[in-house]
């Protein structure tokens, strides 16, 4: 039996399936492509969505929203050509096993001309092994995972800064904060949490700076609290929680509860509304990588996706509907020809997108400066206000 975690068993899964629905797989897989004339004879022009659709997963329904509402105002612009963009999702409750399928489907079958996804590192990974195949433009929208962008793929592109970008802006604001106590670390063990944890001590480091303590939990399992009274024990001067959304603000409400004062630092989950509705008044004056760096498109954006779905939206959103946005651009530049939408992609940058300036760098990762937010009432603002002029 296949182990479906392990990345080569995955890539053998797919050329199965593959085979299993008539195609021939190889490394050499033609591109597909039309011109003007056969464009006319599509319904519609098909991009990919690797991610959750449904409200059962608030947050990635919200990125789902979000790249619908880019696909509407493309459609409502004239489409291509007078061909209407369509966006096809794809998802699993188990993407490692199921959600493979579902990916092979849109490359292979659907024949999507580009793919959107996934939400997180996982995903993405997993998305990264089939578009290899496909020769098929694979834009991350939020995964920070560095190592998505280390493969020698080169139409792959990520629109969020990676962890070793946000780490040292992070690790420079801990090391300022520092002071006679102690700085203590409570990280969880999934995928994110720990290779955002791995980057951020390797930037301690080179600040000369090494956590008293460093506390992990699994957050699939209740021992949250255990880990916060054991940090709260160490009397710290700093506490830095990473840990996504919803096991973020469970640690810091129990932190906060049991009295503890020490300024928090996090991941860039804290700048999710999530979190912010999770954690309440526990998130006042909690530091983290802002990864919603706002541009001048911001309050459009955000006025277009408030009225059209009641609720506002966030750093993960912002990123769905750029990561959507810039593909469907580069459609337009690069025609229906999957080798010419990747040139495309490589050539538009820099992009000014709702959430800030996307630079991909000789990898594909966005190389744009991080910036430092704070949460104050409720309200992400920047750590250091640039003086007015």
């Amino acid at each position: 039996m296949l182990n479906t975690r392990d990345p080569i068993s995955t890539v053998l899964v797919v050329c199965l399936i593959a085979a299993g629905a008539g195609l021939l797989v190889t490394n050499e897989c033609p591109s597909p492509t039309a011109d003007a004339s056969e464009a006319m004879s599509f319904d519609a022009v098909l991009i990919g969505y690797f991610g959750p659709s449904d409200p059962l997963h608030p947050e990635a329904a919200d990125m789902w929203r979000a790249a619908s509402l880019a696909v509407e105002q493309a459609n409502e612009a004239g489409g291509y050509k007078g061909i209407p963009f369509q966006l096809i999702p794809a998802w699993s409750e188990s993407p490692w096993a199921a959600g493979v399928t579902d990916v092979v489907r849109l490359a292979f079958v659907h024949r999507v001309w580009a793919l959107v996804g996934g939400v997180d590192g996982p995903s993405t990974h997993l998305a990264e092994q089939v578009i290899t195949k496909a020769r098929l433009a694979l834009v991350n929208p939020v995964a920070t995972d560095k190592t998505v962008n280390l493969a020698p793929i080169p139409w792959v592109f990520s629109c969020a800064p990676p962890d070793d970008a946000q780490a040292r802006v992070l690790a420079g604001a801990i090391a300022a904060d520092a002071r006679k106590r102690p700085i203590v670390i409570v990280s969880a063990t999934d995928h994110d949490s720990h290779l955002f944890t791995v980057e951020l001590i390797k930037a301690l480091a080179i600040c000369q700076l090494t956590p008293a303590y460093h506390f992990q939990f699994d957050p699939r399992e209740q021992t949250h609290r255990e880990v916060m009274e054991q940090a709260k024990r160490a009397d710290p001067n700093a506490v830095v929680l990473i840990a996504q959304a919803e096991a973020g603000a469970q640690c810091l409400r129990h932190l906060r509860d049991r009295g503890c004062k020490a300024t928090v630092f996090g991941g860039p989950w804290m700048g999710s509304r999530a979190f912010l509705e999770r954690a309440g008044k526990a998130a006042e004056g909690v530091i983290f990588p802002n990864l919603l760096a706002l541009s001048a498109t911001w309050s459009s954006f955000e006025q277009a996706f408030t009225k059209r779905f009641e609720r506002s939206p966030d750093y993960l959103a912002a990123h769905a509907y750029d990561a959507t946005a810039v593909t469907i651009a580069a459609i337009h530049r690069g025609g229906l020809d999957r080798a010419g939408i990747i040139a495309a992609l490589k050539e538009m940058a820099p992009w000014q997108g709702v959430s800030g300036e996307i630079r991909w760098n000789s990898f594909g990762a966005n190389s744009r400066p991080v910036s430092l937010g704070i949460v104050r009432d409720g309200h992400i603002l920047p750590l250091d206000p640039p003086a007015p002029r």
